[in-house]
């Protein structure tokens, strides 16, 4: 029989069974296992969860007979994920990668912009010739995923149209990869990322341009760029269906409530579905024509609370795929200092590499310290999201990021 106990009562040996509270809380993929090291046990007391769900007949019970058996709660179906080892490429240092990503965020920008010229004058869009760039993109995110998932986060306002296109592209490619698909299927995913937005280039630029929010009239001539692309890459032979399904589905939710079919998640594709969530989130944390973009952890945080809008297990994926807290979140730690996620920790998604730069007690700035939260022996640990501390503090993507990067990436 299940018991709930709680967690400083975990012991290595028992078989955890569930955490109690949401399974965005806890650092671990697997629902269900045998804790079987001191490491294990550790990252489950670190997580902040107070309790959890043990199962005696599988492992290890408690010493006290205090814990008191009751309902299991409920636990969402668990999202298969690739078990491979990483190889020393994938573990390609995060700083070196972002200077390759910069330059890929350079190209792809051009890339794009130019399939959209290409398209205003009524030529058909060359599909195979953005191959290199998303087998260049899948490359980079296999290396080092956080790094060109990042960068790509960062746009101006006057290219977010094309640099979103590269973003999708790389968020499909890492998500793909977390769901475990093999190497074609990312980049059959990365092309969806890619060209998902093609249509866009199909509507008046002072309507994809505007600086204010959209009217009715202009917001349902927006709403008309996943068909009008659909039609546009139809013409070209050299564009799967695959790709087609989601230039036409992104947009659909799976309580039936999107456009431009109104189609639920029992009647769109895994593909589609994945880039539904990969538009939104890199459209949420983009500084828009219009708005600033939301903090990264601050955009996982509300769209974890959007009911009925994405498939739970693809956003599950997508969130192990970026971390709770993705690279550039600006935290408040235990110790009151804010600091900023410079780099994910694997298998410790509440405990990621970060920079603290500036003390809330004193309100000063300080010199910034990398601190990585997931060592045994270290004091400091994330207690909230600091939504809105970017706009605060202009220098946060610097802390991350080398200055010239980010000049190179933004062109």
């Amino acid at each position: 029989m299940l018991r709930k106990i709680p967690v400083n009562q975990l012991r290595v040996g028992m078989h955890l069974h569930a955490f109690e509270g949401a399974w965005i809380d806890h650092p671990f993929w697997r629902r269900r296992f045998v804790i079987s090291s001191d490491a294990e046990l550790d990252a489950v007391r670190r997580s902040g969860v107070a309790e959890c769900w043990i199962d005696p007949r599988l492992g290890r019970d408690v010493e006290s007979e205090r814990a008191r058996p009751e309902a299991p709660p409920a636990v969402p179906a668990a999202v298969p994920v690739a078990a491979t080892a990483a190889s020393p490429e994938q573990s390609r240092a995060f700083a070196f990668e972002l200077k390759e990503a910069a330059a890929i965020c350079r190209r792809g920008r051009d890339a794009v912009a130019s399939m959209f010229a290409e398209a205003r004058m009524g030529r058909t869009i060359d599909a195979e010739g953005c191959l290199p760039l998303v087998e260049d993109i899948s490359r980079s995110v296999a290396r080092n995923a956080g790094a060109l998932v990042s960068l790509a986060r960062l746009k101006t306002r006057d290219d977010y149209t094309y640099m979103h296109s590269v973003a999708v592209c790389a968020l499909m490619v890492a998500l793909a990869r977390q769901l475990g698909h093999d190497e074609q299927a990312c980049r059959a995913a990365g092309m969806a990322g890619l060209l998902h937005d093609m249509g866009k280039a199909l509507v008046p630029v002072e309507v994809l341009q505007k600086p204010g929010r959209l009217t009715d009239d202009e917001m349902a001539l927006m709403r008309t760029h996943p068909e009008r692309g659909h039609e546009l890459l139809a013409a070209s032979r050299a564009v799967p269906e695959t790709t087609l399904d989601v230039v036409l589905h992104h947009h659909e939710r799976v309580d039936g409530n999107g456009y431009p079919h109104g189609l639920d998640g029992e009647h769109t594709t895994l593909l589609s579905r994945m880039g539904a969530v990969c538009d939104v989130y890199d459209a949420v944390t983009s500084n828009r024509p219009y708005k600033a973009g939301w903090d990264p952890a601050e955009s996982i945080a509300r769209m974890a609370s959007w009911q009925g809008h994405f498939d739970k297990a693809v956003f599950a994926a997508f969130v192990h795929s970026l971390g709770i807290y993705p690279t550039g979140s600006v935290v408040r730690l235990q110790s009151g200092r804010l600091a900023v996620v410079v780099e994910q920790t694997a298998g410790a998604l509440l405990a990621p590499v970060v920079s603290a730069f500036f003390s809330t007690k004193s309100q000063l700035h300080i010199s910034p310290e990398r601190i990585d939260l997931s060592r045994r022996d270290c004091a400091e640990r994330i207690v909230a999201r600091e939504p809105g501390a970017a706009g605060q503090f202009g220098h946060v993507d610097e802390l991350w990021a080398d200055p010239d990067v980010l000049r190179r990436a933004r062109g």
